[in-house]
C-alpha cells in the first residue's frame, strides 16, 4: 500500500480543485480517477493505495464537492465545466495521457474527454455506466443529491444509506460507516450535511441527450465496462447495445450489485487488473 499525497489546482476561473495521488511515475500510464456526480476522490482511497505501487494515482474532487472549492454561480458546476476542470488538473499535475477509471457520472467526462482531447486516452474503465440512464436510477439520483437529511452522527447516516443503497456490496457495518464518513460532514450545527453543493441538482433533469455520439467517440481506445448485475443506471439492454457497438470492449459483471460498484469486488479488481496488464 503506498501513501496519499494532496494537491491543490487552480482551474481556468481560479476555483481550487482538490486532488490526491499515490505512487510514482513507472513508465506506464497514470490512472486517473474520476468519482460519480457528488463522490469525491476519496472513493478510490483503497483503489489508489492498492495500485500505486506499479504507477502513478490520481483521483479528483469536482468543484463543489469535498474539498474543492464552492462556485458562487450554480452554472459552475455543468458537465462542460466539469470537464474542463478534470483537463486542467491534468495538464497541473503533469499527466499527458492516462488510464481514466471513470465511475458513473465520471464515465461520461471520460467519454467527454474522448471528444475533446483523445489523445489523453491511453485505456478507459467504465463503472455502470453508458450512454443511456435507467430512468429510476435517475430520479433517485435527482432526490439524493437535493437533500439535506441533517444527520445527527454517523450510526444514522450509515443505516439511511444501508436502507435506500442496499444493493452496495458492503458486508460490514465498518464499511457503511466509512461510506457514511464519505458521503456527509459535519457542519457549523454539530450535524452532518453532504460533502457537495446541493444546488448541482439543478443542473439535473431536463431532456435527456444523445450521448451514444460521446461513447462513438471511443473507437480506438480499449474500454472496460464494470457492470452492476444489479444496477437501475446501467440496464442491460443499454450494456447489449454497447457490446454490439464495441465488440472489442471487455465487459465485467459483478453480479447482485447496484449503482456502482466499489471496484474492490473480486470480479472488477480481477478484470481490471487483466484490462491494466492487457495495456
Amino acid at each position: 500500500m503506498t501513501s496519499a499525497r494532496e494537491h491543490r489546482v487552480s482551474a481556468w476561473d481560479g476555483l481550487a480543485i482538490h486532488a490526491t495521488s499515490w505512487g510514482e511515475e513507472t513508465g506506464l500510464p497514470p490512472l486517473l480517477c474520476l468519482p460519480g456526480l457528488v463522490r469525491t476522490g476519496e472513493d478510490f482511497s483503497r483503489f489508489g493505495a492498492a495500485h500505486g505501487g506499479g504507477r502513478r494515482v490520481v483521483a479528483i474532487d469536482y468543484p463543489g464537492r469535498g474539498r474543492s472549492g464552492r462556485a458562487r454561480d450554480v452554472a459552475r458546476y455543468t458537465p462542460e465545466a466539469t470537464l474542463r476542470d478534470i483537463l486542467d488538473v491534468a495538464a497541473a499535475l503533469s499527466i499527458p495521457r492516462a488510464v481514466v477509471v471513470g465511475t458513473s457520472f465520471g464515465g461520461l467526462m471520460a467519454m467527454g474527454i474522448a471528444v475533446l482531447r483523445p489523445g489523453l486516452l491511453g485505456g478507459v474503465v467504465l463503472n455502470d455506466i453508458g450512454p443511456e440512464i435507467g430512468a429510476a436510477g435517475e430520479a433517485f439520483i435527482r432526490r439524493f443529491v437535493a437533500e439535506d437529511p441533517a444527520w445527527p452522527d454517523l450510526a444514522a447516516a450509515a443505516g439511511y444509506l444501508r436502507t435506500v443503497l442496499p444493493t452496495l456490496s458492503f458486508t460490514e457495518e465498518a464499511d457503511w460507516l466509512e461510506f457514511a464518513r464519505l458521503t456527509y460532514e459535519e457542519g457549523a450545527d454539530g450535524r452532518l450535511h453532504p460533502r457537495w453543493d446541493r444546488r448541482i441538482a439543478e443542473m439535473l433533469g431536463g431532456p435527456p441527450r444523445d450521448l451514444w455520439p460521446f461513447f462513438d467517440a471511443l473507437e480506438g481506445v480499449p474500454v472496460l465496462l464494470v457492470h452492476g448485475g444489479a444496477s437501475t443506471l446501467l440496464l442491460e439492454g443499454t450494456v447489449e447495445r454497447m457490446r454490439a457497438r464495441r465488440p472489442d470492449m471487455t465487459v465485467a459483471t459483478v453480479a447482485n450489485v447496484g449503482h456502482a460498484p466499489t471496484l474492490a469486488e473480486p470480479v472488477a479488481a480481477a478484470a481490471i487488473e487483466r484490462f491494466l496488464a492487457a495495456l
